[in-house]
């Protein structure tokens, strides 16, 4: 009986503790975040629209802000050869422009895997010579069309590689509004140098967009220097970072979680492993975990959200913003729920 007391007693403990930590506001990470959208879902530009227009492209951010209505314009950044900025999603541009002229995007892409020495890496290029290739050249349209392979003026459609300067500019005016998710996708020193030039970019020639870009990294180093070097910064979660958050969520100790990101950006479902073939994976639309990273004053936002169903779904929890290749749709499915 002593034995049966005392276990209840520990339970009825770890009760209360439980219940208190759950009822005890948790700090803010920051104090304003542009991110959350307390009446709508944000509307964010995945390579700025890859469906709709050649991705990581003026014309593709162009088309987004100006027809699709989006919020957020969305990429990845790299460090060429003679230290600029560019945007692009994979660390060589062979599966999106001219390199190889002569061959289909499937013959380019058994070419490049099975030897990696005939890619074309943005870090072994200067920004002139990158300037050269179309990158719409094997975009295909909703009807399985290339409109932009025989372009003979890039520049002036839009379909060079962007610098990130240039795409800044190509908003500031008119729309100081937007917002942005960045990737520095370089890692080591490098990764730090173009860390440098983002927000040395920003502070010298667009302001404003300061505080309206989250910045994220895989590279751990990288998020270190961020988070030491340039504080007042709005950072995305890095994978770490989000699995804490939402393991300290589901087991109910999320007080205790040291989040220093603005932005939590996740799949609808994370894999955990397999078992007879079969995956097993962990549902992460949840309205708590919604719920539990407002409190904390971080934006929830789900990546990368083509399908309309899944579209509807996420609107319906109140999710913050939906990352898309397909912002058309997604305007779309918005303006027929409302």
């Amino acid at each position: 009986m002593k034995k049966l007391k005392v276990i209840g007693i520990i339970f009825s403990i770890l009760l209360v503790f439980m219940f208190v930590i759950n009822i005890i506001p948790p700090s803010k990470v920051v104090t304003n975040n542009p991110f959350i959208s307390p009446n709508r879902v944000m509307v964010a530009a995945h390579r700025g629209g890859a469906d709709n227009n050649p991705e990581n492209t003026l014309k593709a951010f162009k088309a987004s802000v100006e027809e699709y209505n989006v919020d957020i314009l969305e990429s990845d950044l790299y460090l060429t050869l003679d230290g600029y900025l560019v945007f692009n999603h994979d660390s060589y541009i062979d599966e999106t422009c001219n390199t190889y002229p002569e061959l289909t995007l499937d013959e380019v892409e058994e070419l490049i895997d099975n030897d990696k020495s005939k890619r074309h890496y943005i870090s072994d290029m200067t920004l002139e010579e990158l300037r050269k290739y179309n990158f719409g050249y094997y975009f295909e349209d909703e009807n399985g069309n290339r409109p932009y392979k025989d372009v003979t003026n890039i520049k002036e459609e839009g379909l060079q590689i962007l610098e990130v300067s240039e795409m800044f500019e190509s908003f500031y005016a008119d729309h100081k509004d937007l917002l942005f998710i960045v990737e520095i996708k370089n890692e080591g020193e490098r990764g730090k140098k173009a860390t440098d030039i983002l927000i040395n970019t920003l502070e010298t020639k667009f302001p404003v967009y300061k505080d309206r870009i989250v910045i994220g990294t895989f590279h751990d180093e990288i998020e270190k220097y961020l988070a030491s070097t340039y504080p007042s910064m709005l950072r995305g979660a890095s994978t770490g970072a989000a699995a804490g958050f939402i393991i300290t969520e589901m087991l109910k100790v999320n007080l205790f979680n040291n989040a220093g990101f603005a932005c939590l950006q996740i799949p609808m479902e994370f894999e955990l492993f397999e078992i007879n073939d079969k995956e097993v994976s962990l549902n992460l639309v949840k309205k708590a975990l919604i719920k539990r990273a407002h409190k904390r004053n971080i934006a929830v936002q789900y990546w990368t959200i083509n399908d309309e169903n899944e579209m509807r779904q996420l609107i319906n929890l109140g999710c913050d913003a939906i990352m898309t290749d397909n912002p058309k749709l997604l305007n779309q499915v918005l303006q027929n729920k409302s």
